[in-house]
């Protein structure tokens, strides 16, 4: 319960928090002790290879073809500096009315506010089963975590197998690499209509029932006739338009389309594959 109620908010307010929701009453120098110490032990366990997945993908078929998905992703985790790391030691080093016992020090702060930590994702279709892993290495790491991970579902058995991403250039080369077994490495459609969006919204006005009924027909032609209509009537809006910005527009999205153009296949693309990311 301390570990979850940490994972929003700082060792102050969790506290708070913990004794509200569970009746627990601990200090936030407590708190911080827990978190710190169950996150060491299960990072332990981790790289130990002892923790791993409850569930193969022989548990996600129930009747139907066994399926699992997988995604991966860079995320950005807000981190305490090593600035406010000195103020927490300087508040801590104040003498108090009483005589306060030791206590374990505070380790050194980042050297940024945030970092990019890399997360990959096993799922079936209903969610039932999910198993998620990540790691502050970089692209690499994340590889041979995923391949890791994939071995221990033994995702190689399913019957179905995709990836479903944003189609970032490190994602396609890692799943390639790492997990060739897979079927199809299918792009999320949730991120190419927010590409679609930002066309939309500099073309023909951001909120304006153009800009939404141009950018719901071109959902739907790449659902229904597939990418390389999608980037014929991209390129026939642009060559239209006489503003410079609304060509640039317009040439971002080819450009996101046009190297994923695979990805888009509707032939190619897993029956229940859009939306699943």
């Amino acid at each position: 319960m301390a570990c979850r109620e940490a994972l929003g908010s700082d060792f102050r307010q969790a506290a708070d928090d913990l004794k509200r929701v569970g009746q627990i009453d601990m200090t936030h120098e407590m708190m911080r002790q827990v978190v710190e110490g169950e996150s060491a032990h299960v990072l332990s366990l981790q790289q130990r290879g002892v923790l791993g997945p409850t569930w193969t993908a022989a548990d996600c078929g129930h009747g139907t073809p066994s399926c699992v998905i997988t995604g991966a992703d860079g995320v950005k985790v807000p981190l305490v500096t090593e600035a406010e790391k000195a103020k927490r030691r300087a508040l801590r080093r104040r003498p108090g009315p009483k005589a306060r016992r030791r206590r374990k020090r505070i380790a050194r702060g980042s050297d940024q506010p945030y970092k990019e930590f890399k997360i990959v994702t096993f799922y079936d279709p209903s969610k039932e089963h999910q198993h998620v892993v990540g790691t502050s290495g970089d692209h690499q790491v994340l590889g041979r975590l995923m391949r890791r991970e994939a071995g221990k579902l033994q995702l190689d058995k399913a019957q179905q197998k995709y990836s479903v991403s944003d189609g970032a250039e490190w994602i396609r080369r890692q799943y390639q690499q790492r997990l060739p077994m897979l079927e199809a490495n299918v792009l999320d459609y949730y991120h190419l209509r927010e590409h679609v969006i930002a066309a939309s919204s500099r073309v023909f006005g951001e909120g304006t029932a153009e800009s939404q009924a141009w950018r719901e027909q071109m959902m739907g032609l790449v659902l229904v006739e597939g990418p390389v209509r999608l980037l014929e009537e991209i390129g026939q809006l642009r060559r239209q338009m006489r503003s410079r910005s609304r060509r640039k527009a317009l040439e971002a999205l080819q450009d996101y389309v046009a190297p994923r153009m695979e990805m888009l296949q509707s032939s190619e693309r897993p029956r229940d594959a859009v939306g699943q990311t």
